[in-house]
Parts: C-alpha cells; structure tokens; sequence
C-alpha cells in the first residue's frame, strides 16, 4: 500500500496546476490497498490487463444485501460507487446502509443515477438531490446512461442530440448543488448509438468487459474502469462489479485532492 502525506499531495497538485475548485480540501491521507480479488467468470485479456492498474474499487446497489465494509476495505476496496436513485420515484433500498458502511470503513464513496429516458433530466436530478447527502470528502456523483431494453415502463430510444442534451442538464443542475462536475458511465453500444464523444468537458467510467477501454472506445479519455460484473470480494457476499481508476497511486491522490468537496 502507500500513504502519500498532505505536503507530499500538495505539491504534486501543484505540479499539475490549480484543482477543479478552491474549496476542494484533499485528504490528509491516501491509503492505496493493493486488491485481493477473483472473478467467477474471467477475461482472457486480448490487450492490456486491469491488473496493470493498482487503484481497485466496486460498484454496488441493492443487489449486493450484505457487505462487511471493514474486510473488504482491508482487501483492496478503495473506492466505492453505490447506487442511489433512478429515474423520477425510485431510491435503491441499499443505499443509505451501503453509503454509511463505507464511510465509515473510510472506502472512497460516490453515488450514481440510473438515467431514465423517459422523464426530464431537471426532474431527474432533483430526484438525486434529494436523497443523496452533501458529504465533503465524497467523490463527483455520476449519471448512468444505457438504453433500457428490458425495462417494464420505459424502453424509449431517443436521437443522440436529444439524449446529450439531457445529460448536459442533469450535469449542470447537479454540478451547481455538489460544487463539482458530475461524471457519466456508459456502455459501448449506448456510447456509440448517442455519440457521447461530442460532449465537451466530460469525465468519463466505461464499461468494457472483454477488452481494454482504449479500443473498444477509440481511444477515448477515462478515468475509471468497469471491467467486470462478475467479481468476487472478500467481505461481499456473491458476485460484484470490479472497477480500476486510470492512473497510477500517485495519480490517484491527486485525482482525489482536485475532484473532492
């Protein structure tokens, strides 16, 4: 593992310019656990492996009932992003205990939305806002975009244009709540399909599960990984999405210290 001091972090965040916002307070800590993970179902990576990436971490909802934060903290979990809303009236029954859990195991903790293509994005994000907490110290929140094929209530495939729109608004909205951009996760198809590339300023999590990021995306920028959802983590009871951060452990600390409230 290693432990990067506050003077240490900020010169390198000084190194690299000012950080996103003047009110962003980096940790005084980074501790990076190296991962003892497995998966049930593995790749056979045809190109570069996520296990070139030292920064490990996991998505979850309510899907994943029992979690012991503290062991698969100790395991390599450093960072979580857990599921806390979707669409208009849906709030994941997970993830006040799971938002809680991992705090208080000190795992790096975000919140995402799954997107639904038939509400308005403002009142989407209000949604979010009311339920998930303004927490200092909590990684950007995220918006889940993916076309719902199987969904009971909503399977409406909008235009790209459209579609980006939406996102740009549901990201502004919540930028001005939280104090710092939003992200956007995305699959390949839904990537491709609604040209997300054209949007300006993003910060992108991919989903890429049979190859690295880097082709399947065209070479597009990332900062997070998902290359698995068929994980297995010490302290989770069954299977989990594995996620890798973009950078190396140094990279990381200065990830935290420009993008954290």
């Amino acid at each position: 593992m290693i432990r990067t001091t506050l003077p240490a972090l900020l010169l390198f965040l000084a190194a690299c310019g000012p950080a996103r916002h003047d009110s962003a307070a980096p940790p005084s800590e980074v501790t990076v656990i190296t991962s003892n993970f497995q998966d049930a179902d593995p790749t056979d990576w045809p190109g570069r492996s996520p296990d070139r990436y030292p920064v490990h971490g996991i998505d979850l909802s309510r899907f994943q009932t029992s979690v012991d934060w503290g062991q698969a903290r100790a395991n390599g979990v450093n960072f979580a992003f857990i599921k806390a809303t979707e669409g208009g009236d849906r709030v994941d029954p997970m993830f006040e205990t799971h938002w809680r859990g991992a705090g208080q195991a000190g795992v790096m903790r975000g919140a995402y939305h799954f997107f639904y293509h038939c509400r308005p994005a403002a009142e989407q994000a209000r949604w979010f806002i009311k339920h998930v907490p303004k927490t200092p110290g909590a990684l950007p929140p995220v918006l889940d975009m993916e076309w719902t094929p199987t969904s009971p209530t909503c399977t409406l495939r909008r235009d790209g244009a459209t579609i980006r729109e939406e996102a740009r608004i549901f990201l502004d909205i919540l930028e001005r709540h939280y104090g710092q951009r939003p992200m956007i996760y995305t699959t390949v198809d839904f990537f491709q399909d609604t040209e997300l590339w054209r949007m300006q300023g993003v910060e992108f999590w991919l989903r890429s599960v049979a190859d690295h990021p880097h082709g399947v995306y065209d070479g597009i920028s990332w900062s997070f990984w998902q290359y698995t959802s068929t994980g297995l983590v010490p302290g989770i009871a069954g299977r989990v999405d594995i996620n890798v951060f973009a950078g190396s452990k140094q990279a990381w600390a200065g990830w935290l210290g420009s993008r954290m409230q």
